[in-house]
């Protein structure tokens, strides 16, 4: 059995956030020793492991919590798993897109500002009107 320290060590996830998971339901209320502290096994090691992998992968908790559910009956098809997934990717490729633009923009400014004052700096001029911005920013997806 583990502490939660040593859970949060083993899978690199804060304290507070294991916590927090218990709360909100993704990790299940852990077994206490007489003196209250928490207890956890391999079960919840793997479940923490996929909930931080999970994360890391950009998943939201309602997205993680319903792969939790689907992951509890395996003999069903992994189909709507696939769409979870999918929907993620999709997000992943909109956010990439945002960046793309976000990163063409910044380079133009640093290649428009001719280094001089900075009364005459581009780049604080483009911050200051949006303007004069290739791209809308609000408008690229998030």
């Amino acid at each position: 059995m583990l502490t939660i320290g040593t859970l949060a060590k083993r899978t690199g996830t804060n304290v507070q956030t294991i916590r927090y998971y218990e709360q909100i339901g993704l990790m299940p209320e852990p077994g206490r020793t007489e003196g209250g502290q928490r207890r956890y096994g391999d079960a919840e090691l793997d479940r923490l492991a996929f909930i931080r992998h999970a994360r890391q992968l950009g998943f939201a908790l309602d997205a993680i919590r319903e792969l939790l559910d689907l992951s509890d009956t395996p003999d069903h098809s992994c189909a709507h798993v696939d769409s979870i997934a999918k929907k993620q990717l999709k997000q992943v490729e909109a956010r990439i897109v945002r960046l793309e633009a976000l990163r063409a923009e910044l380079r133009r400014m640093i290649t428009d500002c001719a280094g001089g004052s900075v009364a005459d700096c581009r780049v604080l001029e483009v911050l200051r009107d949006h303007g004069e911005c290739l791209a809308d920013h609000d408008k690229t997806p998030a």
